[in-house]
């Protein structure tokens, strides 16, 4: 594997757990696809730091289970948003 992509997936999964951010936050802060980021931290740091991927695989876990509440709130803002719009 080349070095720079080690690299890349080694600050990767330090900045998720840093942050405790998805796959999809992380992807848009270093310009890369969600696929990259997530084949970075499944697959290749798997090779790289087994102990890293493991915490990393936690974060993504919990994210992954809370992603339908996110999703939840994202919809509630949007329709307070429009309702404000069209009474204001």
């Amino acid at each position: 594997m080349r070095s720079h992509i080690e690299e890349r997936a080694i600050v990767v999964a330090k900045y998720i757990l840093e942050k405790n951010t998805t796959v999809r936050q992380t992807a848009k802060t270093f310009g890369v696809s969600k696929s990259t980021i997530h084949k970075d931290v499944t697959e290749r740091l798997e090779e790289i730091n087994p102990y890293l991927a493991k915490e990393v695989k936690m974060v993504l876990e919990k994210n992954k289970s809370e992603r339908h509440i996110r999703g939840g709130m994202a919809t509630k803002l949007k329709y307070e948003k429009d309702l404000k719009k069209d009474v204001g």
